[in-house]
């Protein structure tokens, strides 16, 4: 029988343990051990069987235990112990407070999911537990960061795996108010709400919730209200869910909403108000529309408030293929973007934005990725190589540029060693290494003796043999109504045997069944005799992707033959609890994307902080971090000559490796039955790897590289009542109604007769200027080696600014002079270009304006 209605009733804590209710409400205690050990002492079964989360634990306990507590004096002084260690984090000083007064003194993050804890499910994948991890590291560092999302109540979806290997989707509804949340309330103790004008005379409502992310404050909008009409209210239902209408609602909400919503906190709160936006993907785009009108409100022209909104705004892209940018249709967005909705914005300025380079305006898909872009003056991919692979994607942007002068810059994503990092490493850190930071540890000292460390890894793996044997248990059981699971499902997986993990998302780009290549080579590799691997492979697809869901069959099957099914398992509904058993049980971490397709692939990171070594194609993260000591490189068959010979040529070399490097090395053991080599390169990553992985070393270049360089952007551009925003728009409209009319009309060049190293080429340049002043423009040459193609080597390529040759006077076209030493022998090529040039333009390409000599 269902329940009509459903909701939770919060337990009673005794006074004398009020500091529980405390720690709990901070979810600090997702990534401190000291907090969380403090709640498992009171009813150590409980608390697992709690998923680990306080405030359900709180109201699972037997209430005598309480008491039984309360009236613990030692207990009692421990808790207040936590509760001053809490207060003392959330204002103590941190690395952010020794900035000087040009960093902002707030900065809202903006992102559609946040992984913070499995007990707050709102996150699919990496994007989400990235943004989790930017969220905690910003905490730790200080940083002062409030988070905006959406509050879903269905998060993303439970999974489950039928009989036949079919991925089952189940939505679960969340009850806020037994989460570590609270409403935002003003000062006379209502709720904030806030409203979004939709046409036809509706209103979306949301109501705002707060999360405590340390010192970090995540507001997440809900629209499961009573305000709103019935279908209205399921607009934060699920995370990705529904058509595009609906996902357009819930990204203008997220966008204008969360721009509405920090408003309010920043007011109720008596916080200062963010000088800096960043928008985690381009989900968040509307938020700078809803800045824009906001700035007009206030006086300011389109144009003029456009320029403030790009200085402030961070854009981060996490795709590599224009197939992972939402695009939705104009008509469709048009609807929406109202002057109701946006005061003083011009619906044809907003629809503008979104326009793809090229497109027909009045055709051309809303474009979420664009928009972002257009309304960002800094921007970055999320590892080098994604750097690379998205300024040659969004190049068209900027016409006339090479993809290395695009102005998409990159951070490698860190992860969040405290989160993620097993709490038997960090007590052998403490135990023998006399710290419990395992990110800056020394793990090569003497100390530490080799035995302890695999005698560490060995019970980690045997921790997540005995998690794997829980799942597949509890999922035989759903499978078979209730009936008891066969004995061989007690005996999967062995803690003694080489562990191979793969989890991630299942789009068909991460190649699930790579490993099922050659079926016979797998099997052999499985149940080798002296030298046996086992796989542990988890991971969902989307509910609408059937290719990525026959993947999940594919190798579901495989693994259900007999003579494998104990060297091979799927875990069902992947999520941050499996995975904090998952990576720190793997000796090695496979990830074999398509490359260069991975932006950047976390999971093996958050394996390497726990000492697992990587097997990877040279993507992603990967491509710049790898090295002989953390694990293997799986070649790329660039070269094959169609998907099914690459596929082919990379999984007989995932073989190789496997069978004659990675197997032999870990069987290879001294008297006490140590790998020794395999230990060394365990040290080596815990040692030199794991702190260039550390979300603090993401976050820390984040504050550095972008966050301070658009607070000083901003300050420049609204210094002197905002003449700098007004100058720098007057002059785009000004020089981009003039472009036209530059053009290089002659290029001469002198002082080489037959060209050696230390040789000066002299250059002089005819421009024809057309309206524009001399100071308006930059003109350059640009030289270095030249390639094959007729093109220059972006690597080795420089640019120097000729200068106006005062000799010349009265002429109708403008000359430039300067020279260049060749510095290096080999090919050599040139040319000259005009570009605009103004002192709050950030970069050459910025305003996608270049004539360049024929």
């Amino acid at each position: 029988m269902k329940p009509i209605r459903k909701f939770t009733v919060r337990a009673v804590v005794p006074a004398p343990l009020a500091a529980l209710e405390e720690l709990a409400a901070n979810l600090r205690w997702s990534w401190h051990e000291p907090a969380r050990r403090l709640f498992e002492h009171i009813d150590p079964e409980a608390w697992a069987r709690s998923g680990r989360d306080p405030v359900a634990f709180l109201g699972e306990v037997d209430p005598a235990r309480l008491d039984e507590l309360a009236a613990d004096a030692g207990y009692v002084a421990w808790a207040e112990r936590e509760r001053e260690d809490l207060r003392e984090y959330l204002t103590a000083p941190r690395w952010y407070q020794g900035h000087g007064a040009d960093a902002p003194k707030a900065i809202a993050y903006f992102s559609p999911e946040f992984g913070i804890t499995e007990a707050l499910p709102q996150y699919s994948g990496g994007l989400g537990i990235l943004a989790g991890d930017h969220l905690k590291a910003a905490s730790d560092l200080g940083v002062p960061i409030v988070g905006v999302g959406l509050f879903y109540q269905a998060g993303y979806f439970a999974q489950s795996i039928s009989a036949d290997g079919w991925q089952q989707e189940r939505y679960p509804v969340q009850d806020p108010d037994g989460l570590p949340l609270s409403v935002v309330r003003r000062p006379d103790g209502t709720p904030v709400d806030v409203v979004l004008a939709l046409p036809d005379d509706r209103a979306l409502c949301a109501r705002v919730w707060r999360a405590e992310v340390g010192r970090v404050p995540l507001l997440l909008l809900d629209t499961d209200i009573p305000a709103n009409d019935d279908d209205l209210r399921s607009v934060t239902d699920r995370l990705y869910g529904g058509g595009g209408e609906h996902r357009l609602l819930q990204e203008l909400l997220l966008g204008i909403g969360g721009v509405r919503a920090v408003r309010a906190w920043t007011e109720i709160a008596g916080k200062p108000a963010p000088e800096v936006f960043h928008m985690n993907e381009g989900h968040a785009g509307f938020l700078g529309l809803e800045r824009i009108s906001e700035l007009i409100g206030h006086g300011a022209p389109f144009d003029v408030a456009l320029q403030y909104v790009r200085a402030g705004t961070v854009f981060t892209t996490h795709t590599p293929v224009p197939a992972g940018i939402d695009r939705f249709d104009r008509a469709l967005v048009e609807r929406y973007l109202t002057p109701m909705l946006l005061p003083g914005v011009d619906p044809a300025d907003a629809l503008a934005l979104g326009v793809e380079p090229g497109a027909d305006p009045a055709a051309s898909a809303f474009n979420m990725a664009v928009m972002g872009l257009r309304l960002a003056q800094h921007a970055n991919g999320v590892s080098k190589l994604h750097g690379e692979v998205s300024r040659r994607m969004f190049g068209a942007l900027w016409p006339g540029f090479d993809a290395d002068e695009v102005p998409i810059t990159s951070v490698t994503n860190g992860v969040h060693a405290p989160t993620w990092t097993d709490p038997a490493l960090r007590a052998l850190a403490e135990q023998t290494l006399g710290t419990a930071d395992t990110e800056h540890a020394d793990w090569r000292s003497a100390s530490l003796d080799d035995t302890e460390l695999w005698a560490v890894k060995r019970r980690m793996r045997q921790h997540l043999v005995e998690d794997a044997r829980r799942r597949l248990v509890a999922a035989w059981s759903d499978q078979h109504s209730g009936a008891p699971a066969p004995d061989w499902v007690h005996r999967v997986l062995d803690p003694d045997v080489l562990t191979v993990g793969f989890a991630r998302r299942v789009p068909t780009y991460k190649r699930l069944t790579l490993m099922l290549q050659d079926p016979d080579r797998l099997r052999a590799l499985l149940t080798h005799p002296e030298r046996p691997v086992q796989f542990v492979v988890a991971g969902k697809s989307h509910p609408a992707d059937d290719e990525g869901k026959r993947l999940i069959q594919q190798l579901v099957r495989f693994a259900q033959e007999p003579e494998l099914r104990e060297r091979i398992v799927f875990l069902p509904d992947y999520d941050m609890g499996m995975a904090a058993t998952l990576y720190p049980g793997c000796d090695v971490w496979l990830n074999n994307p398509l490359r260069p397709l991975e932006a950047c692939g976390t999971s093996g990171m958050k394996a390497a902080m726990n000492g697992a070594l990587n097997l990877s194609i040279l993507d992603g993260w990967w491509a710049e971090f790898a090295g002989d000591d953390y694990g293997w490189v799986i070649p790329s068959a660039d070269q094959a000559g169609d998907a099914a010979e690459r596929d082919a040529l990379e999984a007989a070399a995932l073989y190789d490796l496997l069978e004659h490097r990675i197997a032999p090395r870990y069987y290879e053991r001294d008297g006490d039955g140590v790998p020794g080599e395999w230990v060394r390169m365990l040290r080596s990553t815990l040692s030199t790897l794991a702190p260039e992985l550390g979300a603090d070393r993401m976050v820390r270049e984040y504050v550095e590289r972008l966050y301070r360089h658009a607070a000083r952007h901003v300050a420049a551009i609204v210094a002197d009542e905002a003449r700098g925003a007004r100058d720098l728009a007057a002059f785009g409209a000004r020089v981009r109604a003039a472009w036209p009319g530059v053009h290089v009309l002659h290029v001469e060049s002198g002082g080489v007769e037959s060209a050696h190293v230390g040789d000066e080429l002299q250059l002089r340049a005819s421009v024809d200027l057309g309206a524009l002043d001399p100071d308006d423009v930059a003109v350059e040459v640009v030289y270095g080696r030249s390639r094959a193609d007729d093109t220059l080597d972006a690597v080795r390529r420089s640019t120097l600014e000729l200068v106006p040759d005062a000799s010349v006077h009265g002429a109708a076209a403008r000359v430039y002079a300067g020279s260049v030493v060749l510095d290096r022998a080999g090919a050599f090529g040139y040319t000259v270009r005009v570009i605009p040039k103004h002192p709050l333009l950030l970069s050459a390409a910025e305003l996608g304006l270049v004539a360049v000599a024929d």
